[in-house]
């Protein structure tokens, strides 16, 4: 029916069973990730189940490749890229190549950058070959738990996948994967969202995200492309700034 429809819509549904908790008084979004969650708390002992902040649920020891133990609080100040990746996953590994480069040229601007690995390996062994390639930090692929969490907290329905958060831990982007290979050099680090893109291969999969509005024009005549973006640019920011302002994603 209709409203069916509308509710897969509403929510982003891409994949099932998907269990989605709402806070009933205001509508908002409590947790994406609800079969996760009764998996890791059957007992209900951490409801509501609200998102907590990113220190908060990434804290504890976390690991350098070289075998070096650091404890979570040494990101606090940078801005962090949350990396849901496996070696098991082809599109991970190429990502894997081109963030190694990502993350050494943003660390040489000068900027406090640091990547947090999740890993989605299926075996220890299997962690630490891949992690032997990254430069940056992990969570303990023993610590289950907490590699849970992390998932839950951005609810991750697809690998790879990268959260950039700012140096408060609060989210810039959850399309990093698309930054990044959309721009080589990062001159638009951290990649605060932008109203209006140009529809690219990489970029496309944005259009799975939520409604979006998509404008043809003749591309023969550059200026028309530019006409067309002083057109939609600022209708796209006042919409992204009414759901900032209501807190909720746009």
């Amino acid at each position: 029916s209709l409203l069916q429809l509308k509710l897969w819509n509403k929510y982003r549904v891409s994949n099932i069973p998907s269990l989605i908790f709402i806070d009933a008084s205001t509508g908002k979004v409590v947790c994406r990730n609800g079969l996760l969650v009764i998996r890791d708390d059957p007992e209900g002992l951490e409801f509501p189940w609200g998102p907590k902040p990113f220190s908060e649920v990434v804290a504890g020891p976390l690991l350098r490749n070289n075998g070096q133990t650091l404890d979570s609080s040494a990101l606090e100040g940078s801005h962090v890229g949350v990396y849901f990746s496996a070696h098991w996953c082809p599109p991970c590994r190429s990502l894997t190549r081109v963030l190694v480069e990502s993350y050494r040229k943003i660390k040489e601007a000068g900027q406090k950058f640091e990547i947090l690995f999740v890993s989605a390996d299926r075996s220890e062994d299997s962690f630490k070959q891949y992690f032997s390639e990254m430069p940056w930090l992990a969570v303990p692929y023993a610590d289950e738990a907490r590699r849970s969490r992390l998932n839950r907290l951005y609810g991750i329905q697809g690998i790879p996948t990268l959260i950039v958060l700012d140096s408060k831990g609060e989210v810039i982007t959850r399309q990093g994967r698309v930054e990044v290979l959309n721009d080589i050099e990062c001159h638009e680090f951290p990649w605060h969202p932008k109203p209006v893109l140009e529809l690219t291969d990489s970029n496309a999969v944005q259009l799975n995200e939520g409604p979006c509005l998509v404008l043809f024009v003749d591309s023969e005549d550059d200026g028309e492309s530019e006409a067309a973006k002083q057109l939609i640019q600022p209708i796209a920011e006042k919409i992204i700034a009414k759901y900032k302002a209501k807190e909720e994603e746009a």
